[in-house]
């Protein structure tokens, strides 16, 4: 009986997930109808966002908030990959034990720590140094890129340590016993065997990147031009979404709803290669 039961309740759990998906996609699509209809795939080639006058409908385009989130998310990722690599290797191959714990449970807080939080530290902290080093006036592309990376490092970071930590003992005591060193055993025998869980946390911090809105509402500027230097502010799609939705109406409005549906999209393609990379992934 209870069996029967917790089958059947692991089926309806299962199927309600992916009918929610479905119902997100399909009313986003369907809110976006009116923009799609009017400007169709220009909307992703269009730098221009102005609301018309009166009964005008305006012009809307995406071009800008899709390129903001991809440079904005590029950047944290480049810096955010190799410092979590590092940080898992050494809390899995290197600390000794009882530095191990301390350090494992300070990542994990850093990860619970909530997104605004983030931001409020680097407009009134961490901007003002961005600003002395590379010039601008501190709120860009730059700093929003640097503070999403330090967001997304310890989500990587433990990810890739609990994989690490899948490794078998008897190959890296195997890997010694003919004489290699750490550095050989953690190239040659802990990577190569966590190599699924490491390209998963990288996808899945990707995901959480492309995502993030109120960090970088502080953060990158919200301004709606392309950045010439990398110090320039910018905007991203969550961050237009959420500075504007409330006041937007008719054709702006459904511009919103396509962007969402771009961001969507894009997400959901990052989540899902990173789920069937790990129904297809082999062992070492």
């Amino acid at each position: 009986m209870g069996g029967q039961f917790f089958k059947n309740f692991s089926f309806f759990s299962a199927t309600l997930s992916f009918f929610i998906l479905v119902g997100i996609f399909a009313v986003l699509f369907n809110l976006a109808q009116e923009s799609l209809y009017t400007f169709g795939f220009d909307f992703l080639y269009t730098e221009i966002w102005e609301p018309g006058e009166d009964d005008e409908g305006g012009i809307f385009g995406g071009y800008i908030p899709v390129v903001g989130t991809l440079l904005s998310t590029l950047i944290a990722m480049i810096l955010a990959t190799p410092i979590a690599m590092g940080i898992a290797i050494f809390l899995t191959e290197i600390a000794p034990e009882k530095v191990v714990k301390p350090f494992s449970i300070a990542i994990e807080l850093l990860a619970a720590i909530p997104s605004i939080i983030y931001g409020m530290w680097g407009l009134f902290y961490f901007a003002p140094i961005v600003q002395s080093i590379f010039g601008g006036n501190g709120v860009g592309l730059l700093t929003a890129g640097i503070v999403l990376a330090i967001m997304i490092i310890p989500f990587m970071a433990a990810i890739t340590r609990d994989s690490m930590n899948t490794t078998p003992d008897v190959l890296k005591e195997s890997a010694y016993a003919i004489g290699a060193t750490k550095f050989e055993v953690i190239k040659d025998v802990v990577m190569p065997y966590s190599k699924g869980g490491i390209i998963g946390s990288i996808i899945l911090s990707l995901g959480r990147a492309l995502g993030e809105t109120m960090a970088v509402a502080f953060l990158i500027g919200s301004v709606m031009s392309i950045p010439g230097k990398v110090t320039d502010p910018t905007t991203s799609i969550p961050v237009l979404l959420a500075n504007n939705f409330a006041e937007a109406q008719d054709l702006e409005l459904s511009s919103m709803y396509y962007l969402a549906l771009i961001l969507f999209l894009v997400s959901f393609t990052v989540i899902a290669v990173a789920k069937f990379y790990f129904l297809g992934r082999k062992k070492y």
